[in-house]
């Protein structure tokens, strides 16, 4: 017979540079209880009659928690041709904001201190930073990373009035491997904290996929 449901997690991020991390917090993850979805180890759900844009946001709507990774890289869209479309990890990002489920944050320090560096330089929106020209590097590549980062953030909103903005910086394996320990490894207090503040929130099994 089947055990008791497990919580679902997501974990969102680009792959290209940070395979040791997302293997690494896959094993910790699946240590602390929790069933892993991860489109890097091949744990997400599919369905054949999906493109694997729509199989990642389907997953996103039924998983209990979010864990993103902002990473330099920031990914391509569905068409990979056109560079205007917005990267599948950033509709993963914005759909589980509009969801309203628990989530957490990882942004490499790269990615913090250029829209730091930029926002003081007065390119402080997607609107001003998208007339500058950024010559690609192995460490950056794309400045819409910055506006996936200012939703993570709740940019623009009061400072009382930000909630689910905590982004927490790292710049080695071991420093994401200690948030992802610090935040999940009390398996019963997060399920615990689930239950008293998103009860509201559709069940996972009634929800489409």
């Amino acid at each position: 017979m089947a055990g008791p449901k497990r919580l679902r997690i997501f974990v969102s991020s680009t792959v290209y540079g940070m395979e040791e991390l997302l293997d690494r917090t896959y094993s910790l993850l699946t240590a602390f209880g929790y069933e892993v979805w991860m489109s890097h180890k091949g744990t997400i759900p599919l369905r054949s009659d999906r493109t694997a844009f729509e199989n990642c946001l389907a997953a996103v709507e039924k998983c209990d928690l979010f864990l993103g990774i902002i990473t330099p890289e920031y990914g391509s869209g569905q068409d990979k041709d056109d560079p205007r479309q917005m990267s599948i990890t950033h509709h993963e990002l914005r759909r589980a904001i509009e969801r309203g489920i628990p989530r957490w944050v990882l942004a490499h320090d790269h990615v913090v201190f250029a829209w730091s560096f930029l926002k003081n330089l007065g390119h402080h929106d997607p609107e001003t930073r998208s007339k500058l020209t950024l010559r690609k590097t192995k460490i950056f590549e794309d400045l819409r990373i910055l506006n996936l980062y200012e939703e993570a953030i709740v940019d623009g909103v009061p400072l009382a009035e930000r909630f689910g903005n905590w982004v927490q910086k790292f710049r080695t394996i071991e420093d994401g491997s200690l948030f992802v320990t610090a935040q999940f490894s009390r398996y019963q207090e997060v399920e615990r904290f689930i239950e008293e503040n998103f009860r509201d929130l559709p069940s996972r099994d009634e929800e489409g996929g």
